[in-house]
């Protein structure tokens, strides 16, 4: 067991001021916890610093900590969404306890109606929606939905459909281009799906879409090439007219950064003046859950 080498005090002053993902073991090497920091250094000694505001829980599963290890981040984005994807591969105890006490938020996307709508979720029911989560930030999880309403166009009013069809005049949403109004059925039952199947396999880890939403989002006079995907990362490199055009790229690119962290990893300037772009992103990948199956 590796705990019997392990300092603690002589390991907290190891770690970088970096964001990231910490993981908790116990005299078993269990691991028990695992959480994300802006600051690795400063959250992690946090839990062997004497505090009142500690909770019981908190205190107890101090007690049980043997040794710690970490995983350094780019960002604290990245750090979510790793943290998210380890909760749901090791079930740490401390965790699970702890989640019991909050209501940690899903992605719910309500499948169970004719035409779904994506909202937050505090709880998931036998319901036969989907259920995506849960996440440790309400932000995030915000920020998202919104994404994917402007992206895929997906009503957020709570009229019931398609028995109201008609009935009322269409939302702001439809007039600015974020809803296709199913509500006046301009679009049909049949391609509404079609978008929540887009939806669906965005939230589940499918980024394959993305390169044909950046290629029609983006202005004419920009290329999308070599697009590629590996496991919650996504690459690809961008050539533009100018360094301006760049900039609003990048700019424009960061309305997908609730779901990634945004990075140029190349900049080069031709001699006629374009500009060719390297970007990497990192996308959360929550796995769905299927409410009528629990």
């Amino acid at each position: 067991m590796q705990e019997q080498n392990f300092n603690i005090e002589e390991e907290l002053k190891k770690l970088p001021g970096k964001p990231g993902v910490y993981l908790m073991h116990d005299e078993k090497d269990h691991i028990i916890y695992v959480g994300k920091a802006i600051s690795l250094k400063n959250r992690v000694r946090q839990y062997f610093q004497s505090s009142r505001n500690k909770s019981v829980k908190i205190e107890q599963m101090v007690t049980h900590i043997r040794r710690f290890e970490y995983i350094v981040t780019d960002s604290e984005l990245e750090a979510l969404v790793l943290e998210c994807n380890m909760i749901k591969e090791h079930h740490p105890k401390y965790n699970t306890m702890l989640m019991d006490d909050k209501a940690y938020p899903f992605i719910k996307v309500t499948t169970n109606e004719p035409y779904p709508r994506v909202m937050l979720a505090r709880k998931m029911l036998k319901d036969k929606a989907k259920y995506f989560g849960p996440f440790t930030s309400s932000q995030a999880v915000r920020d998202t939905i919104e994404l994917l309403h402007k992206l895929y166009h997906i009503r957020s009013c709570n009229r019931s459909l398609p028995k109201d069809i008609g009935k009322e005049r269409p939302c702001l949403n439809y007039h600015i281009k974020q809803c296709d109004a199913p509500c006046q059925g301009y679009i049909s039952q049949e391609e509404y799906g079609k978008s929540i199947s887009e939806v669906l396999r965005f939230l589940g880890g499918n980024y394959a879409p993305i390169q044909k939403e950046l290629e029609e989002k983006m202005p004419s006079d920009i290329t999308v090439e070599n697009f590629s995907s590996t496991g919650t990362q996504v690459s690809f490199s961008m050539r533009v007219g100018s360094k301006s055009a760049a900039a609003n790229t990048i700019m424009q690119l960061r309305t997908f950064e609730s779901l990634s962290t945004v990075t140029t990893t190349g900049i080069d300037e031709a001699e006629d003046g374009t500009v060719s772009l390297s970007v990497l992103c990192t996308y959360s990948d929550p796995a769905p859950l299927d409410s009528s199956e629990e």
